[in-house]
C-alpha cells in the first residue's frame, strides 16, 4: 500500500497536481542542497550575488522549498533607518520624519512599521496578505461557517446602511468578490500611489468597510476584473459577521497553528477589523509553509487544513489574459513559465510566494522596494531560476 501511495504522489506532482505526500517541518525546515533534490544551484547563486550587488534593491530574503526540504536561504542585512532616512511622499515618511499624523501604521516609510513590523522578525506581506485571507475563507466555508461562494455576500453586511448601495452590488457573490469581478469601481492599479488612487483613500478613511461598499458601481458583478484591495478588506467584515470572531484569530486556529506557524502580526484597520488587503506580517519559513500548505492540496502531515476542493478552485484561471501573462482566481495569481504552471501570491514592494505544482517547489522573496528608486524586476528573474533550475535533466534527487 505505501509503494501505491507513494507512486500515486509521483504521478500527481508529474501531472501538475498537488500531492498530499510529503515531507513535514517541526519548529524549522530541514535543509539540503539543492543538487541533493535534483536541482540546478547556479541560477540561485547567479541571483545571489546579483542581489548583493544592489540588482534589485532592497531584498531582505530569498527562500526556496524543494520536495519539502529548505535548499535555498538567503539573509540580506538592511538598515532601513538609513535608507528611508529623509525620504517622504502620499505614503509615508522616514527616518528623522517629526509629522505626529505620519506616526502610524499605514506609514509605509517609516522603519518602525515596515518592512519588519516593531524590529520583530515577521516582515509585511502586503498583498499576499489577500491569498492568506482568502485561504481562511476557504475554511470558513469548507466549515459551514460561510453558506457558499455562489451565494450573495452583502447578507455579510445587514447590519450597516446599505440604502446608497448600487442595486446591482446585491447580485454579487463570495466568487464574483474573491476573483475581483465585483463591479465596484476601484482606481488602484491605474493610478499613481496619491490621493487620486482609492486604496489609498481607503487607508485614510475612518471606516474601510463602509468606504468600499459606498463606491459606485462601473459593471455588472462577475463580468469585469479590476484590481480592488477595498473588496479584499470585506474578506475579513465577512469572517467577523459570519464566525463572531475576527479573522487573525479564526487563521490562528484553523489555519496557522495546525502548520506551525506561531509568531505573526495583523495590521487593523480603525474599526478593529485586521486589514485583509495587505495587514499581516510572517516570517519567510512561514510563509513558505503556507506554500507548502497549497502544494499538498491543503493537507499536512496526515491533517486535512484546507478543505478539499480549496486548491484547485483558488488556483483555477477564472480570469485569463491579464498584464504581464498572468491570470487570476481566488484571490491567487496563475501564470506559466517554462512550460510549468506557477501559483503566485505577490504583493507590493516585492513580496512574492511562488508555488511551482509540477516541481514540488515552493519560493519566497521579502523586499522592500518602495521609495522610488528604479531596479530590475526580481519576480521575473526568480521565476525563471526555480523553472530553470528544476527543469527535467540528468540530475536525479536522492531519496
Amino acid at each position: 500500500m505505501r509503494t501505491l501511495a507513494l507512486a500515486a504522489a509521483a504521478v500527481a506532482v508529474l501531472a501538475g497536481q498537488p500531492s498530499s505526500q510529503g515531507v513535514w517541518p517541526r519548529d524549522v525546515w530541514t535543509s539540503a542542497t539543492p543538487a541533493s533534490q535534483g536541482l540546478d544551484a547556479a541560477p540561485f547563486e547567479t541571483l545571489d550575488t546579483d542581489i548583493r550587488a544592489d540588482r534589485y534593491g532592497n531584498v531582505d530574503r530569498l527562500l526556496v522549498v524543494s520536495r519539502g526540504r529548505l535548499v535555498v536561504n538567503y539573509r540580506y542585512g538592511r538598515d532601513y533607518r538609513e535608507i528611508s532616512r529623509g525620504k517622504m511622499s502620499a505614503i509615508g515618511c522616514g527616518e528623522g520624519c517629526t509629522d505626529p499624523r505620519a506616526m502610524h501604521q499605514y506609514n509605509y516609510f517609516h522603519p518602525n512599521w515596515h518592512p519588519y513590523y516593531q524590529g520583530r522578525p515577521v516582515h509585511t506581506l502586503q498583498s499576499v496578505t489577500k491569498s492568506i485571507a482568502a485561504s481562511a475563507v476557504g475554511i470558513a466555508v469548507g466549515r459551514g461557517d460561510v453558506t457558499g461562494f455562489d451565494q450573495p455576500f452583502l447578507p455579510y453586511f445587514a447590519d450597516r446602511d446599505l440604502s446608497r448601495v448600487d442595486t446591482r452590488l446585491h447580485r454579487a457573490t463570495l466568487a464574483d468578490l474573491l476573483t475581483m469581478r465585483s463591479g465596484i469601481e476601484w482606481h488602484e492599479g491605474d493610478r499613481p500611489l496619491d490621493m487620486t488612487n482609492t486604496t489609498v483613500q481607503l487607508e485614510l478613511s475612518d471606516n474601510w468597510i463602509d468606504f468600499t461598499l459606498a463606491q459606485p458601481m462601473d459593471a455588472d458583478p462577475g463580468t469585469t476584473w479590476v484590481y480592488n484591495s477595498g473588496g479584499s478588506h470585506l474578506m475579513s467584515g465577512i469572517i467577523r459577521a459570519a464566525t463572531g470572531r475576527f479573522i487573525d484569530g479564526y487563521a490562528r486556529e484553523h489555519l496557522f497553528e495546525p502548520i506551525g506557524i506561531r509568531e505573526f502580526h495583523w495590521k487593523r484597520d480603525p474599526q478593529g477589523h485586521p486589514d485583509t488587503e495587505g495587514g499581516l506580517y510572517l516570517t519567510a519559513e512561514d510563509l513558505a509553509r503556507i506554500g507548502y500548505l497549497h502544494l499538498r492540496d491543503g493537507m499536512w502531515n496526515g491533517r486535512r487544513v484546507l478543505p478539499e476542493g480549496w486548491v484547485r478552485r483558488a488556483t483555477t484561471r477564472h480570469v485569463t489574459g491579464l498584464a504581464g501573462g498572468w491570470d487570476y482566481g481566488y484571490q491567487w495569481w496563475i501564470t506559466s513559465r517554462n512550460g510549468v504552471d506557477v501559483w503566485a501570491g505577490r504583493g507590493f514592494g516585492g513580496q512574492f510566494l511562488f508555488i511551482v505544482p509540477a516541481r514540488d517547489l515552493v519560493g519566497v522573496v521579502h523586499s522592500w522596494n518602495v521609495f522610488g528608486d528604479r531596479v530590475q524586476n526580481l519576480a521575473a528573474s526568480f521565476l525563471e531560476a526555480l523553472t530553470t533550475a528544476s527543469a527535467p535533466s540528468s540530475r536525479h534527487p536522492a531519496p
